[in-house]
């Protein structure tokens, strides 16, 4: 598909609390100039809808919140012509996912939007409601990801209102998890995975990365697994350590394990944590999240038990293989009269930064070129946490960030820069029309071609 001449930068005024502008496209392309001024009429009404989303309660182990947001999408996706269906995972001890799909004409790229209705923001935590502070709007999830589908459905709005959404075969999937994925992870991943198994190109409505005020585009997610390690000793009077009889103890093993892991583990793009342990002559995890220890001894005996847990993250799956077996190679180095054990959960796979992922950021960066905005570089995949997009990454090109610029995520103060909301939301919906227009059989990368460092 012949990319477009050129198009001058105009800002549009929107009428926003804070005085929000939005790129234009020229009338050298009448359709991609309708999207634009689209989305400049639809920013407002859309900041007073995401004050609705920030308002209504979803921490991930709030079901019927979760709901709630989804009940609030659902009409405005339908009013779209999405077929809209709410999953819901019980089994998986989380409320429920909502996916809406659009049937176009057959002939361009099959395109995967994700983001999230829950927020790690439980009913009972005191930051809650939403105002706005100059350009910023404040409030718990206003990012993370209340943000992210305020953007998709001004896209989606702006594609139909500038009659380029009829032929787009668009598929959403909102989870209601993302947060604190639910057990068994296959289990309530199965609806997303599906989703991507038919998709070519996912688009992820989370938070826009940014770095020394630019705008970044990220084609790389880490993983995020955890890992518990469980260590026996002999329990013996103190005076006895280090003998032949006694030998190290749990709480020496433990420490050696961790030590070894902190001198002989780091590589690019990996990063591991200990966050909990405990030794002594009993130690057990109190209750079923394993988030707490109970742990009793005294100081003239030598610990006959001791538990650690932490995470790992890393960026393709056979590092996550290879650290695991460093990992479990070092524990096998066992002190005297020491034993252990280390087993791994797997939460979020990686997502990494392949050629087709770097070719999406490649078009987004075609429409930045004809919107009048700076090209955007490839953030640090150390800059961000783990994310959904990772789990169809195994069978589509994708793009993270697409929501909109703030910070503070996952903290009192959360909030968006509004600015952001047109200018983000004029991207997705240009970048989902040149996607529907580019032909299914066309790679986005060259056959062969390799992703760089």
């Amino acid at each position: 598909m012949p990319r477009p001449a050129r198009l001058p930068a105009l800002l549009l005024a929107c009428a926003l609390a804070a005085g929000a502008a939005a790129p234009a496209a020229h009338a050298a392309d009448p359709t991609e100039a309708r999207i634009a001024a689209a989305v400049q009429a639809g920013a407002p009404a859309t900041v007073d809808w995401l004050r609705t989303l920030v308002e209504q309660n979803s921490g991930t182990f709030n079901p019927a919140g979760v709901e709630a947001v989804a009940a609030l999408v659902r009409p405005r996706l339908q009013a779209l012509g999405f077929a809209v269906r709410w999953i819901p995972t019980p089994e998986t001890g989380r409320a429920g996912h909502l996916v809406a799909t659009h049937r176009g004409d057959g002939r361009g790229k099959r395109i995967l939007l994700i983001g999230h209705l829950d927020t790690v923001f439980e009913p009972e935590h005191p930051f809650r409601g939403f105002r706005i502070e100059g350009g910023r709007a404040i409030g718990p999830g206003v990012g993370d990801d209340k943000g992210g589908i305020a953007v998709m459905v001004l896209a989606l709005q702006a594609l139909q209102q500038a009659g380029a959404l009829a032929g787009a075969d668009v598929t959403v999937v909102l989870t209601g998890d993302e947060e604190e994925v639910g057990q068994p992870v296959a289990q309530a991943r199965a609806a997303l995975v599906a989703a991507g198994r038919q998709a070519d190109v996912a688009l992820d409505f989370e938070n826009l990365s940014r770095v020394d005020g630019r705008d970044m585009g990220a084609v790389a997610r880490r993983s995020s697994n955890t890992w518990t390690l469980q260590v026996e000793g002999e329990a013996a009077h103190s005076s006895g350590i280090f003998s032949a009889a006694v030998g190290a103890g749990a709480g020496f093993e433990l420490a050696r394990i961790l030590d070894e892991f902190r001198r002989e583990l780091p590589e690019p793009n990996l990063t591991f944590s200990v966050g909990l342990l405990a030794a002594g002559e009993q130690v057990a995890f109190d209750g079923p999240d394993q988030a707490r220890l109970r742990a009793s001894g005294k100081d003239n005996i030598v610990p006959a038990v001791a538990l650690a847990r932490g995470d790992v993250r890393t960026l393709s799956a056979e590092q996550t293989r290879r650290v695991a077996a460093k990992m479990q190679a070092i524990v096998a180095r066992h002190l005297p009269r020491t034993r252990a054990r280390l087993e791994f959960a797997e939460h979020y796979p990686p997502m990494a930064p392949t050629a087709g992922n770097r070719a999406l950021l490649a078009l987004l960066n075609a429409v930045n070129h004809d919107l009048g905005l700076p090209p955007m570089g490839e953030v640090d995949p150390l800059a961000r946490g783990a994310g959904d997009i990772s789990f169809v990454a195994p069978w589509v090109d994708g793009l993270v960030g697409l929501g909109l610029a703030g910070g503070n995520s996952h903290a009192d103060g959360e909030y968006v820069e509004l600015d952001s909301l047109p200018r983000q939301a004029t991207r997705a919906a240009v970048l989902i029309h040149r996607l529907a227009r580019l032909p299914r059989a066309q790679p986005l990368a060259a056959p062969g071609s390799e992703p760089g460092p």
